[in-house]
Protein backbone atom coordinates (compact mmCIF):
# COMPACT_ATOMS: atom_id res chain seq x y z
CA UNK A 1 0.00 0.00 0.00
CA UNK A 2 1.83 3.22 -1.07
CA UNK A 3 0.88 6.58 1.01
CA UNK A 4 0.01 9.64 -0.21
CA UNK A 5 2.73 12.32 1.08
CA UNK A 6 0.53 14.63 2.97
CA UNK A 7 1.09 17.24 5.29
CA UNK A 8 -0.16 15.67 8.28
CA UNK A 9 2.14 12.30 7.76
CA UNK A 10 4.99 14.31 7.07
CA UNK A 11 4.18 16.32 10.51
CA UNK A 12 3.86 13.07 12.09
CA UNK A 13 7.45 12.01 10.52
CA UNK A 14 8.69 15.31 12.02
CA UNK A 15 7.51 14.76 15.29
CA UNK A 16 8.82 10.78 15.28
CA UNK A 17 12.43 12.08 14.43
CA UNK A 18 12.02 15.08 17.51
CA UNK A 19 11.06 12.31 20.10
CA UNK A 20 13.86 11.07 22.14
CA UNK A 21 12.98 7.51 21.65
CA UNK A 22 10.18 5.02 21.35
CA UNK A 23 7.28 6.49 21.50
CA UNK A 24 3.49 5.18 21.47
CA UNK A 25 0.82 6.85 18.78
CA UNK A 26 -1.20 7.90 21.48
CA UNK A 27 2.06 9.83 22.96
CA UNK A 28 2.88 11.25 19.21
CA UNK A 29 -0.76 12.72 19.03
CA UNK A 30 -0.53 14.21 22.57
CA UNK A 31 2.43 16.31 21.53
CA UNK A 32 0.55 17.33 18.09
CA UNK A 33 -2.55 17.62 19.66
CA UNK A 34 -0.59 20.37 22.19
CA UNK A 35 0.89 22.26 18.96
CA UNK A 36 -2.85 22.51 17.57
CA UNK A 37 -2.20 20.66 14.60
CA UNK A 38 -5.62 19.33 14.28
CA UNK A 39 -3.98 15.60 13.24
CA UNK A 40 -6.53 13.15 14.32
CA UNK A 41 -5.51 10.01 16.30
CA UNK A 42 -6.26 7.57 13.75
CA UNK A 43 -4.20 9.72 11.11
CA UNK A 44 -1.28 9.72 13.41
CA UNK A 45 -1.68 5.47 13.75
CA UNK A 46 -1.98 5.43 9.92
CA UNK A 47 0.93 7.44 9.52
CA UNK A 48 3.30 5.16 11.95
CA UNK A 49 2.21 2.37 10.00
CA UNK A 50 2.58 3.66 6.89
CA UNK A 51 6.45 4.63 8.11
CA UNK A 52 7.23 1.20 9.96
CA UNK A 53 6.02 -0.54 6.81
CA UNK A 54 8.76 1.88 4.20
CA UNK A 55 11.45 0.79 7.12
CA UNK A 56 11.53 4.80 7.90
CA UNK A 57 10.45 3.97 11.47
CA UNK A 58 11.26 1.29 13.65
CA UNK A 59 8.08 -0.51 15.30
CA UNK A 60 8.32 -3.20 18.49
CA UNK A 61 6.45 -3.87 21.25
CA UNK A 62 7.06 -2.39 24.89
CA UNK A 63 7.02 -5.21 27.98
CA UNK A 64 3.57 -4.24 28.47
CA UNK A 65 1.96 -4.80 24.63
CA UNK A 66 2.19 -1.21 23.19
CA UNK A 67 3.42 -0.40 20.03
CA UNK A 68 6.09 1.97 19.98
CA UNK A 69 7.76 3.55 17.27
CA UNK A 70 10.78 5.13 16.26
CA UNK A 71 12.61 7.07 13.57
CA UNK A 72 15.38 5.06 12.22
CA UNK A 73 18.32 6.14 12.19
CA UNK A 74 19.95 3.14 10.16
CA UNK A 75 18.74 1.42 7.08
CA UNK A 76 18.51 -2.59 7.18
CA UNK A 77 18.15 -5.14 9.90
CA UNK A 78 18.84 -4.25 13.08
CA UNK A 79 18.51 -4.27 16.66
CA UNK A 80 17.57 -2.51 19.77
CA UNK A 81 18.50 -1.90 23.54
CA UNK A 82 16.57 0.06 25.29
CA UNK A 83 16.57 1.58 28.58
CA UNK A 84 13.05 0.23 30.58
CA UNK A 85 12.98 3.76 32.81
CA UNK A 86 13.97 6.54 30.16
CA UNK A 87 13.00 4.97 26.78
CA UNK A 88 16.86 5.72 25.55
CA UNK A 89 17.48 3.15 22.74
CA UNK A 90 20.66 2.60 20.73
CA UNK A 91 20.87 0.54 17.42
CA UNK A 92 23.27 -2.39 17.53
CA UNK A 93 24.31 -5.17 14.81
CA UNK A 94 24.19 -8.71 16.51
CA UNK A 95 26.00 -10.83 14.38
CA UNK A 96 25.95 -13.56 16.80
CA UNK A 97 22.22 -13.21 16.94
CA UNK A 98 21.93 -13.51 13.15
CA UNK A 99 23.76 -16.88 13.04
CA UNK A 100 22.20 -18.37 15.81
CA UNK A 101 18.55 -17.50 14.22
CA UNK A 102 19.80 -19.38 10.84
CA UNK A 103 21.43 -22.11 12.33
CA UNK A 104 18.26 -22.79 14.68
CA UNK A 105 15.84 -22.12 12.06
CA UNK A 106 17.56 -24.70 10.02
CA UNK A 107 17.89 -26.96 12.43
CA UNK A 108 14.25 -27.48 12.88
CA UNK A 109 13.70 -27.49 8.88
CA UNK A 110 12.87 -23.84 8.42
CA UNK A 111 14.31 -21.44 6.11
CA UNK A 112 13.62 -17.43 5.01
CA UNK A 113 13.45 -16.98 9.34
CA UNK A 114 13.00 -13.55 9.96
CA UNK A 115 13.48 -12.25 13.56
CA UNK A 116 13.15 -9.76 15.37
CA UNK A 117 15.92 -8.43 18.89
CA UNK A 118 15.57 -6.17 21.50
CA UNK A 119 16.87 -6.15 24.56
CA UNK A 120 15.58 -3.73 27.07
CA UNK A 121 17.27 -3.07 30.53
CA UNK A 122 18.46 0.29 32.32
CA UNK A 123 21.09 2.46 30.75
CA UNK A 124 23.81 3.56 32.50
CA UNK A 125 22.41 7.06 33.52
CA UNK A 126 19.12 5.45 34.91
CA UNK A 127 21.46 2.68 36.86
CA UNK A 128 23.33 5.39 38.53
CA UNK A 129 19.95 7.41 39.47
CA UNK A 130 18.95 4.48 40.68
CA UNK A 131 21.92 3.34 42.75
CA UNK A 132 22.15 7.22 44.49
CA UNK A 133 18.64 6.58 45.08
CA UNK A 134 19.35 3.39 47.01
CA UNK A 135 22.45 5.11 49.10
CA UNK A 136 20.01 8.30 49.81
CA UNK A 137 17.64 5.93 51.37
Amino acid sequence: MVQRNTWQRERVREALSDAPGFVSAQSLHATLRDENTGIGLATVYRALAGLAAQGDADSLQSPEGEALYRACSTSGHHHHLICRSCGKTVEIEASDVEHWARRTAESHGFSEAEHIVDIFGLCSDCTAARASERVAD
